[in-house]
């Protein structure tokens, strides 16, 4: 008889609406409303950080310009983070997870992945473990995750998205391939909206139609993430959970419908992405001393300009004047530019926050 397969037991955590839930246990006046953490509406380049369940049912989400998030949702409630708070909760999660792995791998304060093939406690079923883990959060913070259990990253991470918020689901290996089959193409993790776009240009709605297509095919169509998409879309992911990654940059872009002509517009548009950009460092507890714009124009060409310090930098005043004097010298005669990205690398981290590995992954979204 063959041997059986043996598959790793992979569980995605990510807790539901961390920071605005965070702030409705702590003030009684916030429960039960729509809440909207980040930048205030009357701020300029404020954006969501988080938003609460009850605001979501409005269309408000992460990284929404906060102007449009109160016309969405008039009556929501803004308030600021509070980042200390968040970390303070944050540690005890993690201190949750390593009763069960040491193998945990952070992408934000409030989401990580868990190997949990070989558990510390022998309990052996990784739904077992996902349920007890859930269940401390409950019971110990007053918080809701969910989780999503696969043998892989990636079908662990969209498992835990399905029925949120205080969801658990199971993705076996017998189901995955039927399973992404289905799957929207904008449900797959690392195909953004311009990608979507293109694929469905292409008449590729679901991953059923990604699979039609040769690994070839999809190389020549959408580039090197065509041989990823190839692999995924038949359930391959054979990325270990990585338990001391570290974060070599952090960046934020966007793609407008109509391409920039002027630095007058230009500005304005990276002092929106400085703004976005300083949160998310401030969430990660990152602080870095090179800052770098990249600008794609609208023949697909990139051009990268950077300054570096002495000293290290999260704030977003310093970013702003940084971004422009880049914008100010930059050779952007007669360019028409379609792309913006600030991002900010050559970090140093305090002993503490090394400790807990609250690094991020921003390339978004």
């Amino acid at each position: 008889m063959p041997e059986k397969a043996t598959y790793r037991k992979i569980i995605h955590v990510d807790m539901d609406a961390f920071y605005a839930s965070v702030e409705q246990r702590d003030f009684p006046q916030y429960r039960g409303k729509a809440l909207i953490v980040g930048g205030m509406p009357e701020g300029r380049g404020g954006v969501v950080a988080t938003a609460s369940y009850e605001a979501r049912k409005f269309g408000v989400h992460s990284a929404m310009p906060s102007k449009t998030a109160q016309r969405l949702c008039p009556h929501a409630i803004f308030v600021y983070p509070r980042f200390d708070a968040y970390k303070t909760v944050s540690r005890h999660i993690r201190e949750i997870f390593e009763r069960y792995t040491d193998i945990i791998e952070p992408l934000s304060l409030d989401e990580a992945y868990l190997d949990v093939t070989h558990d510390k406690q022998g309990i052996g079923y990784a739904m077992d473990i996902a349920k007890q883990i859930k269940l401390a959060i409950k019971e110990e913070l007053n918080l809701t995750a969910s989780a999503g259990v696969s043998i892989n990253k990636f079908v662990a991470k969209i498992a835990s998205d399905m029925n949120k918020p205080d969801g658990l689901t199971f993705i076996g290996p017998s189901k995955i391939e039927a399973f992404m089959e289905q799957l929207k193409v904008e449900k797959f993790h690392g195909v953004g909206k311009v990608t979507a776009a293109k694929m469905k240009a292409m008449g590729l709605h679901t991953g059923g139609d990604l699979k039609k297509l040769t690994e070839a095919e999809m190389t020549t169509r959408f580039g090197k993430p065509g041989k990823f998409y190839f692999q995924i879309v038949r359930g391959i992911d054979n990325r270990p959970v990585q338990a001391h990654r570290e974060t070599k940059s952090v960046s934020v872009e966007d793609t407008y419908q109509e391409d920039l002509t002027t630095k007058e517009t230009m500005l304005v548009e990276l002092e929106t992405l400085s703004q976005r950009l300083s949160e998310r460092l401030q969430r990660a507890g990152l602080k870095g001393r090179t800052i770098t714009v990249k600008f794609k124009f609208h023949d697909f060409t990139i051009m990268t300009r950077s300054l570096s310090f002495t000293i290290l930098i999260s704030d977003k005043e310093n970013m702003i004047q940084t971004v422009k004097n880049i914008l100010e010298n930059a050779p952007l005669k007669d360019k028409r530019v379609r792309l913006l990205g600030v991002g900010i690398s050559n970090f140093e981290l305090a002993a503490e926050k090394r400790r807990l590995n609250n690094d991020m992954q921003l390339s978004l979204f």
